[in-house]
């Protein structure tokens, strides 16, 4: 595969969305989880806008995947949140968890 032009810039802007992402869940582990898991979904709102406007600036942008995106993060968004109140801070503990290893076992073997 041939690399495009923006190809390192998406790579870097998507790493560093990963690790805010990862570094806010990690504080949001601490008591009362449930609260502080609105926080980092807020905070995880403003590092995905400031990454999408970099990503509407500096490549070419397919509208497609761009509706699917919007649709499954808006889903994700209110079920997590709708959940994640709800949930013992031990079980959202664990689903943070699973989600974060499934993650990084899927990037690793795609990125192989």
């Amino acid at each position: 595969m041939r690399a495009e032009t923006g190809t390192v810039i998406r790579i870097g802007m998507g790493t560093c969305g990963i690790a805010a992402g990862a570094r806010e869940t990690m504080r949001a582990i601490d008591d009362e989880l449930q609260r502080l898991n609105g926080t980092k979904n807020a905070l995880a709102l403003i590092v995905n806008g400031v990454a999408a406007v970099v990503f509407l600036l500096v490549t070419h942008v397919d509208w497609a995947v761009v509706v699917l995106i919007a649709a499954g993060s808006t889903i994700g968004g209110q079920l997590g949140g709708h959940y994640g109140r709800r949930l013992p801070a031990e079980i959202l503990r664990a689903c943070i968890v699973v989600v974060g290893l499934g993650v990084a076992i899927a990037l690793a073997v795609v990125w192989r």
